[in-house]
């Protein structure tokens, strides 16, 4: 059973919400908050799963309230999906800096949000393709941090291979398609690789693969 925390502002949208995830057999809605402080508070009284929390909030936005929930070691399990009209650059790419393991735009299908929540809870990065492209093309002026770059030198050069293609999208059947190897080689080597880099998930070596010069945005025109 997947256990979700929702945090919105509009009552509505929380009902919605709550009733679509609720329909579901392997999905259960432990608490709802309307603004971030009270989800921080929920989250930690819950430890949900999956918290899924819209990025502006009044008394303390989504991105604060991410900042906090990843800073409690209890609720080193639990995953937030930011909730999004727009998914500004700006917003984006702060939010997945803050520990967010992904977004969601909230006029999404109910099949995504639904796949969206299930994917969160087993680890993976969760990226809407129109914020993907958006954090993507944010990436083209931010040029590498040496920083950054040096924290790579603790991968094996097979480790930066699992890293590049998980910055890709790809999921780990198709890394260990692509490298020729096993699903559970993929499987420890993205694990070894987060340890490594202390990246909460998969969204995290999305940002480090990025910022580290490790993996660079396609040009335009091969994007579509």
């Amino acid at each position: 059973m997947i256990r979700v925390l929702l945090a919105d502002d509009q009552a509505l949208i929380r009902a919605g919400f709550r009733a679509l995830l609720g329909a579901e057999e392997d999905i259960e809605v432990v608490a709802e908050a309307a603004d971030g402080e009270q989800a921080v508070t929920l989250a930690g009284r819950h430890v949900p799963d999956v918290a899924l929390l819209d990025i502006q909030m009044p008394v303390l936005d989504g991105i604060g309230a991410t900042r906090r929930i990843v800073a409690d070691p209890r609720l080193a399990g639990t995953r937030v999906v930011m909730l999004t009209n727009y998914g500004l650059d700006e917003y984006v790419y702060t939010a997945l800096r803050a520990g967010a393991s992904g977004f969601l735009v909230k006029d999404t299908e109910p099949e995504d949000l639904l796949h969206g929540v299930r994917v969160a809870a087993r680890g993976d990065a969760l990226l809407a393709p129109s914020i993907t492209r958006r954090l993507i093309d944010a990436y083209v002026t931010r040029p590498p941090h040496g920083r950054l770059s040096s924290a790579l030198d603790v991968l094996t050069n097979r480790e930066r291979e699992v890293v590049a293609l998980a910055a890709r999208g790809m999921s780990n059947d198709e890394i260990a398609a692509q490298m020729v190897i096993s699903l559970a080689t993929a499987k420890t080597h993205v694990s070894r690789a987060m340890t490594k880099l202390r990246a909460r998930d998969r969204a995290q070596l999305v940002v480090l693969a990025y910022e580290s010069g490790l993996v660079t945005p396609a040009p335009p025109a091969e994007r579509g």
